[in-house]
């Protein structure tokens, strides 16, 4: 329910506040006041598009907003719980829109996109015109009435979710029957191409090791001939370094009684004799180990070249992206040799999926089947009270031989207004005034059984008065049982119908002309409704039919 609307900045209005109420709504006003303006403000929260130049003050931004109430509507907590929305008994959209065109949306506070913004204005508010025609002409739209009347939301519901899984599981069956046939196709290049890798034995930390051993044959003279002459120079020359260096510690042994700092220094030389001995007796183990051995050095420079050429082949730069290649050729291969029981086992479980969902098919076609004619009795009685007495409803159905996601049933609703006319597509043989009691029809009968939103009759009645605009006003009325409807209205019959009745008007006392709209007391709503009657100075008779109009 819309409980609140609040304008700003929009067309000819500068600052309006609405509180609507339950049940029956009731605008009214001159033509050119601004009921359509106010329409025009609501849609923007429901997702339409802007245009700035409609701005009051081009100055400011526009800021329109609606606080509605949605306590008891399951179907919408659940959808604000799969969009991530903070959901609120009392939500509230908002929409600004600057001067440059730029708008953001907020749904309780917070940014939403558009598109996101128009999924939950369509789930709150249902806006029709005279001129409104699509919607009835809708296939989609019709087979909802059919549901709504057969009361199958939960059968509809499981059928789609089994649907989605069957569509996505067929899908998935595709997807992997050409990878399949991808895989045997190239099952021959991949086998190649393991076996390649794999006879090669590869080692992820091979590579380096290998390097370093190739670097040191291929220059094991120089670093025999160098290890050699620095242990010479270490301890074997006629002024080798540790000779020299132990003559050094005899001489401060002579003179360290005389000062123990001496004592210290001798001490530390000490020290460097033994860690030169260390560095003199590894560098001659090292080159006892260093070998000119071209044989191992062959050897290894063919495995190093075997290893580049894999890597420059596959275009990689390490033996570990070698061994991930080769793992996903393993699996690839496995894929192709394996892959028709895959394809077998979700085949059958594909199979499996559609004979569930055939008879949950079969069930939601039998409810609708047994739906149509009470749609179509309950629909023309009421357009007869409406005063289209020799209209035709019949509603066609066809059941289809491939499952969509509403079952396999094709529903069109047929119609003709005058008695002896050929049923027809509804929008081919009903004028404007017509289809608006038909969609008045529809949405009464549809509201007996399904919550709707708030519904806003848009001058539907016009082309009917006398008599038939009573009717039309009663039909509002009981539609107002079940839920919250707004009307915009020039007829004095409908007009006493209402609940709250407000009336839109034009300011002209400042320098600007502003669109105002007041909530009218009962004295006001007989004085209004007279002049809707008589014109702008309604005589007594005026005034006491008005009063019989809404006390009837």
């Amino acid at each position: 329910m819309l409980k609140q609307l609040s304008i700003n900045n929009y067309a000819l209005i500068d600052n309006l506040q609405i509180g609507f109420d339950g049940g029956l709504n009731i605008l009214t006003g001159e033509t050119g006041a601004g009921k359509s303006i106010i329409l025009g403000a609501l849609s923007l929260i429901l997702g339409q598009r802007a245009e700035s130049r409609y701005f009051f003050n081009q100055q400011k931004k526009c800021v329109i907003e609606g606080q509605f109430s949605i306590a008891g509507f399951l179907h919408l907590k659940s959808f604000f719980e799969e969009n991530d929305l903070d959901y609120d008994d009392e939500t509230i959209l908002r929409r600004e829109i600057s001067a440059d065109g730029k708008s953001r949306a907020f749904i309780n506070d917070s940014p939403v996109n558009l598109a996101l913004l128009k999924q939950v204005g369509e789930r709150l508010i249902d806006i029709h015109s005279q001129h409104a025609t699509a919607e009835i002409n809708d296939p989609v739209f019709q087979l909802l009435v059919v549901d709504s009347v057969a009361k199958q939301e939960p059968l509809l519901s499981d059928y789609q979710t089994k649907y989605r899984q069957y569509k996505k599981a067929n899908t998935q069956l595709q997807q992997l029957i050409a990878e399949s046939d991808k895989a045997k196709a190239d099952l021959d290049y991949y086998q190649f191409q393991f076996d390649e890798l794999e006879k090669v034995g590869l080692d992820a930390d091979e590579q380096e090791p290998l390097e370093q051993e190739l670097n040191t044959l291929n220059n094991a003279e120089e670093i025999k001939r160098n290890l050699l002459g620095a242990n010479y120079l270490m301890q074997d020359g006629e002024s080798a370094v540790l000779l020299q260096l132990k003559e050094a510690v005899q001489q401060l042994g002579t003179i360290e009684k005389y000062n123990s700092a001496i004592g210290d220094l001798r001490e530390r030389l000490s020290s460097v004799i033994i860690e030169l001995k260390d560095v003199a007796a590894e560098t001659d183990l090292l080159e006892q180990h260093t070998q000119t051995n071209e044989a191992r050095a062959e050897e290894v420079n063919i495995r190093l070249s075997l290893i580049y050429n894999l890597q420059k082949k596959h275009r990689v730069n390490t033996n570990a992206e070698l061994l991930q290649l080769q793992d996903e050729l393993s699996e690839k291969i496995q894929q192709a040799l394996f892959s028709d029981d895959a394809i077998e086992k979700l085949q059958k479980e594909i199979a499996q999926q559609k004979s569930e969902l055939d008879e949950l098919a079969a069930q939601l076609s039998a409810n609708r089947i047994s739906a149509i004619p009470n749609i179509e009795t309950q629909v023309i009685q009421t357009l007869a009270e409406m005063g289209m007495g020799n209209a035709v409803l019949s509603i066609e159905h066809k059941t289809l031989t491939e499952l969509t996601s509403t079952g396999t049933d094709q529903i069109r609703f047929m119609f003709t207004a005058n008695k002896g006319h050929a049923l027809s597509e509804m929008s081919k043989v009903a004028s404007g005034g017509e289809l608006s009691r038909l969609m008045l029809s529809i949405k009464s009968l549809i509201a007996r059984y399904t919550a709707l939103p708030t519904i806003i009759f848009d001058e539907i009645d016009t082309g009917v008065s006398g008599e038939v605009a009573n009717k039309v006003g009663q039909i509002m009325e009981q539609l107002a049982q079940n839920l919250q409807v707004i009307t915009i209205t020039h007829l004095p019959q409908i007009a006493s119908k209402g609940n709250s009745h407000y009336f839109v008007y034009k300011d002209d006392e400042a320098d600007i002309t502003k669109t105002r709209i007041k909530q009218l007391t009962e004295q006001e709503r007989i004085t209004e409704i007279a002049k809707m009657l008589s014109g702008d100075k309604p005589g007594e008779s005026a005034l006491q039919n008005a009063r019989e109009l809404l006390n009837s």
